[in-house]
């Protein structure tokens, strides 16, 4: 027979197995956090008289590091560098990150939500931060077309797979 405590400790957790053991598959974003941002304007105030359409261009990348079993902090990286003819306009870096708990999911679900789902939850606000800075910056504010992370994770499983014929792993970093 059960005591109490054994009650208690089932009815908070009702995916608790007989022993108590948590058994049921979780995956979720615990906090959310600008690690690092740099905000350059190299040719100000010169620039503000610049009247030509400068060119954005925009880089990013996926980063995973796991902090322990359960706890990894997944990195959206994003570069703009946007320039003219007469130079460059701005410069943002920025390493947007999550922290996202993980437990009881097999690994190359776990592997998915790490870098293709991770990222798509994470991307709005790291794109708030990058509109907020290029408008605090004096430019108009920049807003970075929505991407679609999990096409793209599927793609580089693909190309991953057919390049080393068969079952490989997903890289562990993501370009685009």
């Amino acid at each position: 027979m059960a005591d109490e405590g054994d009650i208690l400790q089932n009815l908070d957790n009702p995916a608790a197995g007989a022993n108590g053991a948590d058994n049921t598959p979780t995956a979720a974003i615990i906090t959310q956090y600008v690690k690092d941002l740099s905000v350059e304007n190299p040719n100000s105030p010169d620039v503000f008289q610049w009247t030509d359409q400068p060119k954005i261009d925009v880089q990013f990348n996926i980063g995973n590091d796991a902090k322990s079993d359960e706890i990894h902090e997944v990195t959206l990286k994003i570069n703009i560098n946007a320039t003219s003819e007469k130079g460059t306009a701005y410069l943002i870096e920025l390493a947007y990150c999550g922290l996202v708990g993980i437990r009881n999911v097999p690994e190359d679900q776990a592997h998915a939500f790490l870098f293709a789902e991770a990222p798509r939850i994470l991307f709005p606000f790291a794109r708030r931060v990058i509109g907020d800075a290029v408008r605090d910056a004096g430019f108009p504010p920049l807003l970075i077309d929505p991407i679609d992370f999990n096409g793209l994770y599927m793609q580089q499983l693909q190309q991953r797979r057919a390049q080393e014929g068969g079952d490989a792993p997903v890289p562990t970093e993501g370009n685009a």
